[in-house]
């Protein structure tokens, strides 16, 4: 805050007008098709082999790293 009190804002960011104008005015974005999922059905299709790739490999290292304690061990 200022001195005198005064929020201060960054250049272009508007006033309690513009404010107000967007809030009401503009509204959330719904309805627009895959927003919060992603883009199409192959990119998710993509993420998820990915994803699953990643369990796989981070299951093979815990197995391996089990295994090397249990060598030395015995």
């Amino acid at each position: 805050m200022s001195e005198d009190g005064a929020v201060t804002r960054a250049p272009g960011e508007g006033g309690r007008l513009l404010s107000w104008a967007f809030r009401h005015l503009a509204g959330p974005a719904e309805g627009v098709q895959g927003a919060v999922q992603g883009g199409s059905t192959e990119a998710r299709e993509a993420w998820k082999r990915d994803l699953a790739e990643r369990k796989r490999y981070t299951r093979e290292q815990r197995e391996h790293r089990r295994a090397a304690r249990e060598a030395g061990k015995g």
